[in-house]
Order: C-alpha cells, then structure tokens, then sequence
C-alpha cells in the first residue's frame, strides 16, 4: 500500500520528467515539480521540507540550490553523467549522490556505431540525394568512406568504451585508447593523451566524462593530429570539445567529418554546425528508447525508494562511495 501524502519525504524535480518516471515518483513520494523555478515564494515555503532531489543527466543541481534544502539527504540522477550536479557540495553536506550506469551502455554504444557508419558512408546525404531525385538526374552519389578494418581510437574506456570497442571488433577495426589511467588488463594499446591517439587513428570516438576535468580536451591541436582522413564521434558531453576549433577543422578539411550526439549549448547548436555537408547530427539521443529510458528511471527511483528505506544504495556516483 502507498503512504499516505503526509507520511512520504518529499522531492523536488530539477527538469520536466517523463511520465514512466514521474507517476511512480508520486506514488511513492511527495512531489515538487520544478518548484523553485515556477513558483520562488512556494518554493520557499516547503524547501525546509524536502528530502531528496532528482532530475536527469543535464540537469542544473549547484551548491546555491542545496544550502536552500536543510533537509537534503540525496540526490538521484536519472542519467549515467552528473557533471552539471555539485558533488563536492553534496559530499562536504554527507548528501549521496546516485546515477543510472549499465542501463545505458548498449544504447549508448550503438549510437556510436551508427554515427561512425552514418558520417563515413554519408547515410544521411545518400537518404537526401534520393529524395530530391539527384540519383536520377545527376547519376551516381560520389564515394564514401569503408570503415571496416579502420582504426578506432577511444577517448575513456569505461563500460561504455568497451561496449564500443566490443562492436567494433566485429568490423574488423584495430582500437586503441586513452583515459587518465592505463588498463593493465585491457588488450588494447594505450596512448598516453588525445592528441597523440588521434594521430594513431581514423575515427576517434570521445566517450570520456564530462566536467572542469575534460573541458575543451579536444581542441585545435587534437583536432590537427587527428588530420584530413580522421573522423570525430562525440557521445560524451558537447563540453568534451572545443566547438569553435571544431566548426573551423570541419570547414577547412582539417579533418574529414564529425558525427555529433552532444553540443555544448543544447538545445542550440550553431549554425555553422547545422550549415556543414561533413557532418551528421542527432539530438543527444544516445539512450533515447523506450527500453533504455524506462530502465534509466527504475533505476533512479529505486535509489530514491532505497535510501529512504534505509537501504544501501545502488548506483552511488563513485565519489560517494566508500
């Protein structure tokens, strides 16, 4: 049986959740919607009361948000990334912060794939030129680009990476890797930064996470190594990139073409970005499915239901773990 209204902890939202998770938030819990953004002088009437905050992987949750929360005792992510959520404030209050990894690593990877394929083979432009009746008018589309037996470079090997590498494989490419630490027990070659991995390789995947750690990592240098023959796919976070240098490697030939899921303004995407023939773009949908995003936020509740139960919990970013 549900707790009666005035029994459950109540939650703030921090973002307009989707119905698969808001309706059994709110069987479970009292729930705020946005309530500091929509109605400020509510807001302060029941900040005092609330317990838990929760909202998806770009949502805003700063210290200036928690020190109006006293009774603030977690923070449940609906998303794999949490780099716009202040974990040292949470950390410094004893406040947990949880996530939504594994769920997504297929999704996640796939995309990654398909973006590859989609930039390399000009999927997207060949879906056009039949549309607009250019195959019958002006004959055959110009070549592409095989991707079969290519070499992958990866920016962050973690569940999410070796899921891409695991798929690649299967096409035959070589791969090879960076991250903060080398992997003893991976088979894959390390390199010791992104600029020199790039130019090691034809596609270079970013997957790393996002944050003050990794802000413009790929700038113009890497982009320059990478060269005109290189490939650059971003299902990480639009921050990861140096977008500006990016636009101008994409017009100038310094590098092939880009497959991009994430944008460092989003929604707005510039547009020269939008402008490019060398380019593939898709709505940060890496886990958008049915299947994923119900998974992604059963997990999110069951932190929420968890910890208020007096549970452990099953996701803690890994900051808060012991």
């Amino acid at each position: 049986m549900t707790a009666p209204a005035t029994d459950r902890p109540a939650i703030l939202t921090v973002m307009n959740l989707p119905p698969f998770y808001l309706a059994p938030l709110k069987q479970n819990f009292t729930v705020y919607e946005r309530l500091h953004q929509t109605d400020p002088e509510a807001f302060a009437r029941v900040a005092p009361t609330i317990r838990g905050v929760t909202g998806g992987g770009e949502s805003q949750v700063p210290r200036a948000l928690m020190e109006r929360l006293p009774a603030l005792e977690l923070v449940s992510i609906m998303g794999v990334g949490y780099d716009k959520v202040d974990v040292a404030a949470a950390i410094e209050r004893k406040v947990p912060v949880t996530h939504t990894p594994g769920v997504l690593d297929d999704e996640v990877a796939d995309l990654a794939i398909a973006l590859m394929l989609s930039v390399a083979r000009r999927v997207p432009q060949a879906d056009r030129y039949v549309r607009d009746g250019l195959w019958a008018s002006q004959g055959n589309m110009p070549f592409a680009r095989k991707m079969s037996g290519a070499r992958l470079g990866i920016v962050g090997l973690g569940r999410i990476g070796k899921a891409i590498a695991h798929r690649a494989a299967a096409f035959g490419m070589s791969i090879a890797y960076t991250g903060r630490t080398e992997r003893k027990e991976l088979p894959y070659p390390f390199y010791p930064s992104a600029k020199a991995l790039a130019a090691a390789v034809d596609f270079l995947v970013l997957i790393t996470p996002g944050g003050e750690g990794t802000r413009k990592m790929i700038n113009r240098e890497v982009l320059e190594a990478l060269g005109p023959r290189g490939y650059l796919i971003n299902v990480a976070r639009g921050t990861v990139v140096d977008e500006q240098a990016l636009i101008q490697a994409l017009q100038n030939g310094v590098i092939a073409g880009a497959g991009l899921d994430v944008f460092e303004n989003e929604p707005q995407v510039p547009q020269a970005l939008r402008d490019l023939h060398n380019v593939v773009l898709t709505p940060h949908m890496a886990s958008a499915t049915h299947e994923t995003r119900q998974a992604m936020a059963d997990l999110a509740l069951a932190n929420l239901v968890e910890h208020f139960a007096g549970r452990p919990l099953k996701t803690p970013v890994p900051e808060c773990q012991a």
